[in-house]
């Protein structure tokens, strides 16, 4: 058991160096950034994503992880802290639970970004939902569910903060996990990483259907990506159902399939183009003023409505 532990490390680890990789190839000019918010501005201000958002966009990892903590302080929500570190490297993750019972679905955003990027859209933006979702949910919390929200540290290494918290942490109760991913550009909702069927994704996508989605238009459900991943694929290889969930242009769906399910060649052809949100992924180019409030709030509803469809 030990020998195969420390052989699915080494492939996470060899993932992110791929990763690493493909990044550089991706990076394009510059927008001109933002200015985060004080942590004043931010607990004072809209408490909608794409505000929430300017507290980590911009920031070093060190003080994106340091904003979190601090906003969940200052705004009263009991929390738990996790600290890890190994040879990859160290940090913090973060989780609030919201309401009872022995069932739980995990909503994950993690809390760093790629040396040399705002990380707006990857993943300020999608802390923003969560936290606009924990003062929500709070207010009306499910009897029959829990939601933790989860905040890992260093994704970008490799799922790193993700992957200690699955060491460390009791897993028991968990229904589902929901990494949430470039969520700021787009209006069809894709949930990726998925099984042809299983009980969490008829579940999620019975939800998106109820909204008035319909498959294959305004959600798409994907399959394994090759290269492409996020925390969710450390509670996978737990053996628990865990999926990625995004939002993407819908006119842009054909072009992203072929560009995710290809990265490697899909990279020199991006050197012309590369579809949105992919356009500022992992790039300078990733600044809150590419946010859309729309896709924001449509990642909002989508999350409402599975977390009423478990609960």
């Amino acid at each position: 058991m030990a020998g195969r532990i420390r052989v699915r490390e080494l492939a996470f680890y060899l993932r992110y160096r791929l990763d690493r990789g493909l990044r550089r190839a991706l990076r394009q000019h510059v927008i001109a950034p933002t200015p985060a918010a004080t942590l004043e501005e931010a607990l004072t201000g809209p408490q909608d994503p794409v505000a929430l958002a300017r507290l980590l966009v911009g920031r070093t990892n060190a003080d994106r992880e340091a904003a979190v903590a601090a906003y969940l302080d200052r705004r009263g929500w009991p929390f738990e802290r996790h600290a890890f570190a190994t040879f990859e490297g160290r940090g913090e993750n973060f989780h609030v639970d919201v309401g009872s019972g022995d069932r739980m679905l995990v909503l994950v955003a993690h809390h760093d970004a790629v040396p040399g990027s705002p990380g707006a859209n990857d993943n300020a933006v999608a802390v923003g939902i969560l936290l606009h979702l924990i003062d929500a949910l709070a207010r009306r919390p499910p009897t029959h569910l829990r939601v933790r929200f989860l905040f890992p540290a260093a994704e970008e290494l490799g799922y790193l903060g993700a992957r200690a918290y699955v060491r460390d942490r009791p897993l028991a109760g968990i229904v589902g996990v929901l990494s949430l991913e470039l969520c700021g550009i787009g209006d069809s909702v894709v949930i990726w990483d998925a099984p042809p069927a299983a009980p969490f994704l008829k579940s999620a996508t019975g939800a998106l259907q109820a909204l008035g989605r319909r498959p294959d238009e305004s959600y798409h459900v994907v399959g394994r990506i090759p290269v492409f991943g996020s925390d969710h694929r450390a509670f996978a290889a737990a053996g628990i159902p865990a999926y990625g969930l995004s939002i993407v242009p819908a006119r842009e769906a054909d072009a992203l399939r072929r560009f995710v399910l290809s990265p490697v060649r899909s990279t020199f052809r991006a050197v012309v183009h590369r579809p949105p949100p992919f356009d500022t992924y992992h790039s300078p180019r990733d600044a809150l003023s590419t946010l859309e409030p729309a896709a924001c709030a449509a990642v909002v509803a989508a999350l409402d409505a599975i977390i009423a469809e478990l609960a």
